[in-house]
């Protein structure tokens, strides 16, 4: 080997050394966990849990950041830019798999511009209408939908949404014309559901049980594969009336593309080990949500998976954003 071989070799050596001691190492100091969405919203209040127990963890404060704004893409494009050193992570969501599909020009890539780290949770949703809508099931529903094309609509929390593609994946698998009503956020949608404004809504179980049980909004199915237990006495949608709907929420951390594999792997390990207590498991059963146990590589498979399932549904129902 040549002198100048050697030296370069030695470089990279001592390069990839330096490396790998900054890895194990991590973190030193802290550590941003970008939130692309509003404040408050289930999203948010779990991300905000996990964060807290990784600070306790790795004695290193890990803060969740609001940059919410263009249906998430604002602070996820702000996290591809980021160094890809472990201290800037992403949380992301059902909406960024289907925004793969219908956002044509973001100037980045899910699985190209970010690694998988780990899935926090998922949650079930259900289909709710107000009060004054004359059905008792989800089957009676879709007759009445079925009767009257095009003249119910549903709210959901903007185009492409998790709610607004869930509203089009129930329209195609119960072949209904329901007219999608877009708000700028959920708690828009919410309030006219319960005003009277729209008829249905896709909305996420803890959130709106109250309402159902105040008899604000009538519940007529849940989106799991399984009852959801904190609200065993309403069906799924699939035994309901639309056999083989699932359509569950789940929200996951991402780190810049080239983050060393040592951290995510640390930052794996530390979620399931969060997410696997007892404590975590009880508390979020009794909210509805379930954690999500994956190594960075099953996660990057369930996100593949997720992303193709939504480019169907997206492309059967012709929705776009750009």
């Amino acid at each position: 080997m040549s002198v100048l071989l050697r030296v370069a070799a030695s470089a990279l050596f001592a390069i990839a050394s330096l490396s790998d001691a900054s890895a194990q190492n991590y973190p030193t100091r802290l550590v941003h966990v970008i939130a692309p969405f509003g404040p408050g919203g289930p999203s948010d209040v779990f991300s905000r849990i996990v964060a807290q127990k990784l600070s306790e963890a790795l004695k290193q404060s890990f803060v969740v950041e609001n940059r919410p704004g263009a249906s998430t893409m604002i602070g996820t494009d702000s996290v591809a830019k980021a160094p890809p050193d472990g201290y800037t992570l992403l949380i992301i969501s059902q909406t960024h798999a289907t925004n793969e599909s219908l956002v044509t020009n973001k100037p980045f890539q899910l699985l190209r511009d970010f690694v998988p780290v780990a899935p926090i949770y998922t949650g079930d949703v259900m289909l709710v209408v107000h009060k004054s809508v004359p059905v008792k099931t989800l089957k009676e529903f879709i007759v009445l939908a079925k009767a009257k094309p095009g003249t119910l609509n549903y709210a959901s929390s903007g185009t492409g949404s998790q709610y607004h593609m869930d509203g089009e994946l129930f329209k195609t698998m119960s072949g209904t014309d329901i007219v999608h009503v877009p708000y700028k956020s959920s708690a828009g949608a919410r309030n006219d559901i319960i005003g009277g404004q729209v008829q249905m809504m896709f909305d996420t179980i803890s959130t709106m049980k109250p309402n159902v049980e105040a008899g604000l909004v009538k519940a007529l199915g849940t989106s799991g594969l399984e009852r959801s237990p904190i609200l065993p006495d309403v069906p799924t949608i699939s035994e309901a009336g639309v056999p083989g709907f699932t359509a569950s929420g789940w929200v996951g951390i991402v780190a810049p593309a080239g983050t060393p594999k040592p951290t995510v792997d640390l930052l794996n390990t530390e979620i399931n080990k969060i997410l696997n207590s007892s404590v975590i498991k009880e508390s979020w059963a009794k909210q509805g949500v379930a954690r999500l146990s994956m190594t960075p590589d099953e996660f990057r498979d369930f996100i593949k998976a997720e992303i193709d399932k939504w480019a169907k549904v997206a492309q059967t129902a012709g929705v776009k954003i750009n």
